[in-house]
Formats: C-alpha cells, structure tokens, sequence
C-alpha cells in the first residue's frame, strides 16, 4: 500500500470512529435533547485540548466487530481550566457501551495513568452493563479479574462520575468509587437494569424506583447532586473540580477573592436566632462566612441535619461540616453521620481544611437508628476524625451536647475551638435535663423548675469553657469570617506544603 494510500485509509478509519453508532442514533439523541459521548467531551473539556486514546480498538470478536467504532467507549486526556485530565465518555449508541474485553483495557489505561501521573479522573457514565458474549462461560471467567486493583482507591487524586442516561454495569461501579457524583434527572443507576432486576425479585419494578434521582441523592447517597441537563452536570463536574487540586501530592488551586466577600458576615446577628430553639438554615452562615458565591453543597437531599458545602474562604478551598437546624433540629441521625464521615475523607485526602460550625443538640435517639448501627456510625465518624490530618478548625454557634460535642470537633478534636458568647455546652437541653435528673417538670412546681434551669445553665456558659482552656476563643458572630481566616493561615501546613498524611485515602467510598 502506497503512503498516500495508507493515508486515505486512515481518513477513513477516523471517519468511521467518529461516526460512532451512526447518523440515525445520533439524531435521535439530539431530537431528545442529551448529548452523545463526544459532545460531552467537547463540551466539558477546554476547546482542542482532547487527546484519544484508542480511537480505533473495536470488539474481539468478529461477528460485531463492524458494529464497535472505539468499542462504545471514547477516552484519552483532556484539560479542564488549564489542567490534565483523564476521561471516558461512554457511547450509548454503539451496542448501549456495554463492557467488553477491548474497552475496560481502555479504562484501565486512562485510570492508571491518572493515578500514576496525578490527574482527575472524569467518568461519564452511560451504559447497559457487561457485554454477554464477551463474558459468558469459562472463557468469560479468563478475561475477568485481571486487574486485583481494578477496585481499589487510594485517592491519589479526585475521581468525578456524570450519571447521564441508563447506567449499569461499570458506570455504577466507577460512580460507586468516586469522590463526586452528579445525575441527570431521567437517569437511572443500578447494579442491574429493571427487566434483569424484575426477573430476579418476581415482580415488575420501576425504573426510578430502582435507582432514580430522588433515590440516589436522598435516599442512598451515592450521588451528590440532580440536576435538569447534561449540560447542567458537566458544569458541576467542572466546579467541583475547581476545589481539588489535581492530585493529593499538591495544594488545592486558589482563586481571587471576589469583591464584597466580607460583607454578608457583618449581617450575622440577623441570620442566627439568639434564642436556641428557634431554627434557621445554617448554609445561609457557610454563605455569610465564605468568599462571594463560592459555596458547593454535597448531598443537599441526604442527611439533611448536617451540611456539607465545599467553599472558599480568603480564596482557598474549604470544607465546611455545619449542623442545619433547619432539619430535625440539627441532630444527627445514620444519614448524617455517614455524609460527614464521607466529606472528612474526601477533605483529608486532597488537602482541604475542615471547618466545623456546631449548634447540635445530639444524635437522634430511637429504635430506627439502633437498627442501621447508629453506634457503629458514630464511632465511624470519630475513627475517622482521629486521622484527619488537615488542619480543624470549630466554632460552636449554639448547642453542643452530648458525644455530638466531641465528633462536631470538640476538645482535642480540633487545632482550634471558638464559640460565640450565645454557645450552650450542657449534656442536653437545661431544661429536658431538669426533668431527667431532678424529675420536676414545669408544670408541676414552676418556680423550682425555673431555679433547677438556672442552676445547670450555670456551668454551660462559653465562659466556663474559656476559662478551663477547652476553648481558645470566643468571638463575636460577626468576625466568624475573620477569624477562620486567620487561623486557617496559622495552621497552614508550611513543612509539608500544605500536604496531609491522607491517613484515610483507602476508606470505603460507600459503607
């Protein structure tokens, strides 16, 4: 062959690749309004910047090998903001991307060298779960597990999942190990599709009742955020992104501080209640104390009682752990545990500051969290909290009571506690522990009732506490923003430029 043979020979080989499932398939995902798996990649990714890896693999087998262009799945390196990425886009059109020999060696390939080389590793998820004849039998069996870390995660650096359309198979699998995973409303994430799953259980089972958004995001956890478009997820995939840096070797980057961002802070009097049962939305304060505009909030729907908000404070990554008093009265329940839990993992492995904004009044008690192994979450949590090597930093708003006071980090569970002069640091409520160890109620001798509060209020005072040393500052609510600001610069991690041990870089990224 003549080299201006082999060359059209290439053009034309190209030419079939990008045609990817053909020009009918293509059109009907347009006429739906979802973008097919190379405009997800042209539209997260910075213009020109993508580089295929595996343009030409194509199915082993022969039989369908016509029908494979890139072998249902589109992957390489791109820049995102300027920095190297690792990508796959999965190819619905060409056989649903199901998982093949040829296309999990192209995963293998872009994933080991983000974790080799340092780069995020970007997931979008659209698929039908694995190939049948390339699985079947015992030659199936010899073409599985090849890789023992195939599932394995020590966070060398961020791993981000799009859930966009039927996704089973390796696009739950590879969501189920990522740090940040967003959905499309209409998508579904399951470890089977709902006619496998109906034959298994016997009966018909719905779509979104299997693994929904409303499911995913409120009810397991597993994704961070629903939104209405595809175009809506690759934008959240590059704002999450723009809080991490792009391996656990490096510092988060750091952005300008936008004009006005002290502003909201000096207003803080009016977004907190003074009085301690009254309740309000505690993102309303992350908003109030962060740079402008710059809040990210990780699992809105689940675990309610606790936010978890990713932000910038002074134009550097932050991790917020805030009670929400809004919902359930900011206690904890087995929901909230594992959200924060989840959060303090994903912080300590890639260098971001936690800062912990308390008003709990405990953890749910009752039968439904015994039975989900509330124990066994809490304690989680300050297993957990015990290795955070990033710098803490606590300021107790309101309430603080119970064991609650120690996992919202409490004591030595900080490198620095505040409070403002209206924190509450009882056991429980004054007047619920009246009850408890005296046995008076209100209504039953109010004046006694009235003296016995008074009493056990006494020792509860911020005062008290900054008088044994537990709290080094207390502040007023208005400077909350200058504060953290100025202890965030003095527990900057100088010897190890502003690294961390990652003591918790292969926890379970679901549990």
């Amino acid at each position: 062959m003549s080299g201006k043979d082999a060359l059209k020979q290439l053009e034309e080989k190209n030419a079939e690749a990008l045609a990817m499932g053909g020009a009918e398939k293509l059109a009907e995902r347009k006429a739906q309004g979802v973008l097919n798996a190379r405009e997800r990649i042209d539209h997260l990714v910075d213009v020109g910047s993508f580089a295929e890896s595996g343009r030409h693999a194509r199915s082993i087998r022969t039989e369908v090998r016509h029908r494979t262009p890139a072998d249902g799945k589109v992957a390489g390196f791109a820049r995102i903001d300027g920095r190297e990425v690792a990508i796959v886009s999965n190819d619905f059109t060409v056989l649903g991307a199901s998982s093949s020999v040829v296309n999990m060696k192209k995963i293998r390939h872009v994933k080991q060298a983000a974790c080799r080389y340092g780069m995020p590793l970007v997931f979008l998820g659209e698929s039908s779960g694995a190939r049948m004849p390339d699985r079947m039998g015992a030659s199936g069996r010899a073409i599985l597990a090849q890789d023992p870390s195939e599932y394995q995660r020590l966070r060398e650096s961020p791993w981000v999942s799009a859930l966009l359309g039927q996704c089973y198979g390796s696009s739950t699998w590879y969501a189920a190990m990522s740090d940040f995973v967003v959905m499309r409303k209409g998508s579904v994430m399951a470890i089977a599709s709902p006619g496998v799953t109906s034959i298994a259980i016997g009966r018909p089972i719905d779509s979104e009742e299997l693994g929904g958004w409303k499911l995913l995001t409120g009810v397991s956890g597993l994704a961070d955020m629903a939104v209405d478009t595809d175009e809506q997820a690759l934008a959240a995939v590059k704002r999450f992104l723009s809080y991490m840096p792009a391996h656990s070797m490096e510092r988060p980057p750091e952005q300008p501080v936008p004009a006005g961002s002290g502003e909201a802070c000096r207003r803080m009097l009016e977004i907190v209640p003074e009085e301690r049962n009254q309740v309000y939305d505690v993102r309303k304060v992350i908003a109030a104390v962060a740079d402008k505009d710059s809040s990210f909030e990780l699992k809105e729907r689940f675990g309610k009682s606790v936010a978890t908000v990713l932000a910038r404070l002074d134009g550097k990554s932050v991790g917020f752990i805030a009670s929400n008093p809004l919902f359930k009265g900011g206690a904890l329940d087995a929901d909230a545990c594992q959200k924060a839990t989840s959060f303090m993992v994903l912080c300590d492995s890639f260098n971001i500051p936690i800062v912990f904004l308390v008003d709990v009044p405990g953890f749910l008690i009752g039968v439904e969290g015994e039975l989900r192994g509330m124990p066994g979450k809490v304690i989680n949590w300050m297993n957990a909290l015990s290795l955070v090597t990033v710098p803490r930093i606590t300021v107790i708003l309101r309430k603080s009571y119970g064991q609650a006071f120690i996992n919202m980090g409490g004591g030595r569970n900080t490198d620095e506690l505040a409070c403002w002069p209206s924190a509450d640091l009882g056991f429980m409520d004054p007047r619920a522990s009246v009850n408890v160890l005296y046995g008076v109620k209100q209504e039953d001798d109010p004046e006694k009732f009235k003296q016995l509060v008074a009493e056990v209020e006494r020792d509860t005072t911020p005062w008290e506490l900054a008088r044994l040393y537990e709290a080094q500052h207390v502040i007023d609510p208005r400077d909350t923003r200058d504060f953290l600001i100025r202890m965030l610069q003095v527990h900057r991690k100088r010897l190890k430029h502003g690294v961390g041990e990652h003591r918790l870089s292969n926890w379970p990224t679901s549990y």
